[in-house]
């Protein structure tokens, strides 16, 4: 069955390849979606990590007086 979505090769340590197997078959779905499931949540993590430093930041240039009030914004 071809697909029209890109594919990856990955090479993995054998203890990594049996948990993600073992992961897989617990949920009944196959190793391909297991690792694509993963992989999503692995960049969903990274993103909160990367706008939680960016909040970080903005946050060290606050300053209150200088805000807007909510009747000013709304």
């Amino acid at each position: 069955m071809s697909t029209k979505n890109p594919r990856i090769i990955v090479v993995l340590e054998k203890p990594l390849y049996d948990a993600i197997t073992r992961f897989a078959k617990k949920e009944g779905v196959s190793l391909s979606l297991k690792v694509r499931d993963l992989v999503k949540e692995a960049l969903e993590i990274e993103e909160d990590i990367a706008l939680a430093h960016f909040a970080e930041e903005r946050e060290k240039t606050f300053r209150k007086k200088k805000s807007l009030k909510h009747d000013e914004v709304w």
